[in-house]
């Protein structure tokens, strides 16, 4: 009887998430949910004059965006069940909801590999982690989207870390070279390693979807890994390098597709971070308060992709005043204690550092795409 009870249960963890129950995804178009949370925001200029910036959605978007949320369970097992918690649902509003000011944002709650087990292999552990079964599950909630949602509809892939690195195995596998491409406005692969050969946009894990060069582009990738301009990429990271011989990182910066250095359009949580909500940062020396979960700081920050020794990085520089009455830093390191991981860059604000960027880019691909057809 145990043995069968054991069975049953091992069957139950293993079988793939019925993607028709609503409650198998994260975010859906048409309810409240992750993706419908509060998203206004304190803009903090250089001279220390606030103003209110509202979020709208989009009443009628004309595209759909496909989200895969990066490593931030915290599921005490290997991998997580199918009951998104509070970090989940978060991690959706501080980094997918504002595409919704451009197209219908899907989001499927997945058997992630857990930040518990990342953090025991960091440690020197060895999780029983299960990483076919997190990509099954995606997968499975992709076919369900395609077969039932997409309708012909242009999409975007958006995703982060452990995210990225599913969808990379997604387009590979499922959307180069198949008929899924021509739905395809552009995949962003924030904070993971898409590979091509060196000097080269396309090759690689992808035969024939490139690079994106252009704000106009459409069906390509956008793909970057931060670090700050003045702590480079160690010999120690598992970002910004090829991993083989004859190929290198990609890296995009999209605020400058075509190259170079410019400001970024950043939208940085208020206080805390992905996992836990906490008190606002002091924004401005005089140390008043934001009421708001978001800030946006004109001009305080750039970047451009740089190549050297080895790496291909987003360098993002803080265009520190001390002179003004705004802030002179950003946070997003990621620390164990009060240590600072420098191989892992600005890692947790990756995709913030150009949200603006990003869901501008949204549009203007989709404007490209829709030429196409």
């Amino acid at each position: 009887m145990m043995i069968l009870a054991l069975a049953l249960a091992m069957a139950a963890q293993s079988d793939t998430p019925d993607y028709r129950n609503d409650a198998n995804w994260l975010c859906r178009p048409g309810r409240q949910d992750a993706c419908t949370m509060d998203l206004s925001t304190t803009v903090v200029a250089a001279s220390g004059k606030r103003s209110a910036e509202p979020f709208k959605a989009a009443s009628d978007p004309k595209f759909d965006c496909f989200y895969v949320y990066p490593t931030i369970s915290l599921d005490t097992t290997p991998n997580s069940d199918m009951i998104p918690g509070d970090e989940e649902k978060r991690v959706a509003q501080f980094q997918a909801a504002r595409f919704a000011k451009n197209c219908r944002v899907f989001a499927p709650v997945y058997r992630q590999v857990t930040l518990t087990a990342l953090r025991s292999v960091i440690g020197g552990g060895t999780p029983k982690i299960d990483r076919d079964m997190a990509f099954a599950d995606v997968k499975a909630a992709w076919d369900d989207y395609m077969a039932h949602d997409n309708k012909g509809r242009g999409v975007v892939l958006i995703g982060h870390s452990q995210g990225s690195l599913i969808l990379t195995r997604l387009v590979a596998t499922a959307i180069d070279g198949k008929p899924a491409q021509k739905q395809l406005v552009s995949a962003m692969l924030i904070g993971s390693t898409i590979p091509v050969p060196i000097g080269k946009d396309v090759g690689g894990v992808f035969p024939t979807i490139p690079l994106c060069r252009s704000a106009d582009q459409a069906g390509c990738v956008i793909t970057y890994a931060s670090f700050r301009a003045d702590s480079p990429p160690p010999a120690n990271t598992r970002f910004a390098k090829g991993d083989r011989p004859g190929v290198e990182a990609g890296c995009t910066n999209p605020a400058a597709l075509g190259g170079g250095k410019a400001v970024m359009h950043a939208y940085l949580n208020a206080g805390g971070n992905m996992l836990v909500p906490g008190p606002a940062d002091a924004w401005s020396k005089d140390g008043a308060a934001v009421t708001t979960p978001f800030v946006s700081v004109p001009g305080l920050i750039s970047a451009e992709c740089v190549n050297k020794d080895g790496f291909n990085y987003l360098a993002v520089s803080v265009n520190a005043d001390p002179a003004d009455p705004r802030t002179d830093t950003i946070a997003g390191d990621v620390k164990v204690g009060t240590a600072i991981l420098k191989d892992w860059g600005l890692h947790l604000i990756d995709m913030n550092l150009a949200q603006g960027d990003l869901v501008d880019l949204t549009a203007r691909q989709y404007r490209a795409w829709a030429k196409t057809r």
